[in-house]
């Protein structure tokens, strides 16, 4: 694309320091804007939903696998939350694996052996994509809380941008779970010419009550630690103890009670007896305070108020007057929802809900509910049914 800014980024190191070695699969060789740690800065405004608009846009993303001649294999992955665009290689702040390859990669449902796969870092991210922390070109500063407030439209226009400048007109599929659900949704309503097929795990067409206020524990959480200073704090200095609270209380939404009972129970954390005391005493504290502790390592905070809030404004329905059948009134995607039985922050009534509307839009769609002790996280831990029924639809 002409004007457009390839930066890619060094060899990725694992905590012993020793280099990564990319997978072949991941790295077209010819062509430079595909491949592991890319980034692109695109030049021109960029409006958002909530009418500000971004001077450029810079997307973070890798892809693995080739596009095929005819440009008819590309599968869009969209993340969660706290995720981001390293899905199927090592991360570079913590070293651990892709936080999907349980899905993607050789033999798996996704293979890039067969399937161009695309996954981009979210609009508001904190790993490369235009957000909180990133440099305003117009004053050389932060962004920090001048950034404009964003929306999952807002996430899934940067990623239509970024699939023009990687010449992918049409993809094969989307493919999220959770946010990334939500993500998927919107492509097939807001572009239903470009996408072939749709899956949709563990998500709904709207953030619910409960899950607008679980989030607002937690900003609230970030928000009242000093070193915040109203989001003007420095990168070395960013405000964890806050952060860490509010993924500790987020991260119980993504277990289920059957889950931690039969993790942890009530067994104490190297300890005979309790302490009469407020160390962690039992092993559910200890791991809360890990999860804490390791997640502001790699994330920021600002980019959590952010993301949040996207995810609370969320509504396909909204803007059609409350229907969503309207909503999806347009599309011309296939669709298959998967949703798990113990997963009580996006229970199986919300895939429900979407199933009932593209029923009465007339649009082709698959659902399952599948048994899981583990909440809402199980969509990224081994699920060898989830990955037959993927396999299934993107094959059919």
């Amino acid at each position: 694309m002409r004007g457009a800014a390839l930066v890619m980024a060094a060899p990725l190191a694992n905590i012993a320091g020793t280099v990564t070695p990319a997978p072949l699969w991941g790295w077209p060789l010819m062509d430079q804007r595909f491949g592991l740690d890319r980034r692109i800065t695109l030049p021109g405004d960029f409006a958002l939903a909530c009418g500000a608009v971004l001077p450029e846009l810079t997307i973070a993303y890798e892809t693995y696998g080739k596009l095929n001649a005819n440009g008819t294999n590309a599968i869009l992955i969209c993340h969660a939350l706290t995720l981001d665009q390293y899905v199927a290689s090592a991360h570079p702040r913590t070293g651990k694996p892709g936080w999907w390859t349980r899905l993607i990669g050789p033999g798996k449902p996704v293979d890039p052996e067969h399937w161009f796969v695309i996954c981009a870092n979210v609009l508001g991210g904190c790993m490369g994509s235009t957000g909180p922390t990133s440099i305003d070109p117009r004053d050389g500063q932060p962004f920090a809380m001048r950034f404009p407030v964003i929306t999952i439209s807002d996430m899934v226009a940067a990623q239509a941008r970024l699939l023009d400048h990687l010449g992918v007109d049409t993809l094969a599929a989307v493919i999220g779970g959770s946010m990334g659900g939500m993500q998927a949704l919107t492509w097939a309503v807001h572009h239903p010419a470009r996408v072939k097929k749709v899956v949709a795990i563990a998500t709904a067409a709207r953030h619910s009550a409960q899950n607008i206020a679980f989030h607002e524990v937690g900003r609230q959480a970030i928000m009242a630690d000093p070193k915040w200073q109203g989001g003007q704090y420095a990168p070395d200095a960013p405000p964890a103890d806050g952060l860490a609270v509010a993924r500790m209380a987020a991260h119980i939404t993504y277990l289920s009670e059957e889950g931690l009972t039969e993790k942890f129970g009530r067994r104490l954390q190297n300890r005979d007896a309790v302490s009469f005391g407020f160390d962690a005493d039992f092993q559910v504290e200890s791991y809360l305070r890990h999860q804490g502790l390791s997640f502001v390592e790699r994330f920021d905070a600002n980019s959590y108020l952010y993301i949040t809030r996207a995810m609370d404004y969320f509504d396909l329905a909204e803007p059609h007057g409350g229907n969503l059948a309207r909503a999806f009134a347009g599309v011309q995607s296939r669709f298959c929802l998967v949703s798990f039985t113990s997963d009580w922050l996006y229970p199986t009534a919300e895939s429900r809900r979407i199933v009932k509307a593209l029923n009465a839009a007339g649009a082709a769609v698959s659902f399952v509910e599948l048994e899981s002790p583990f909440g809402h996280d199980a969509f990224l831990l081994d699920a060898p049914e989830m990955n037959r029924v993927i396999t299934g639809f993107l094959t059919a």
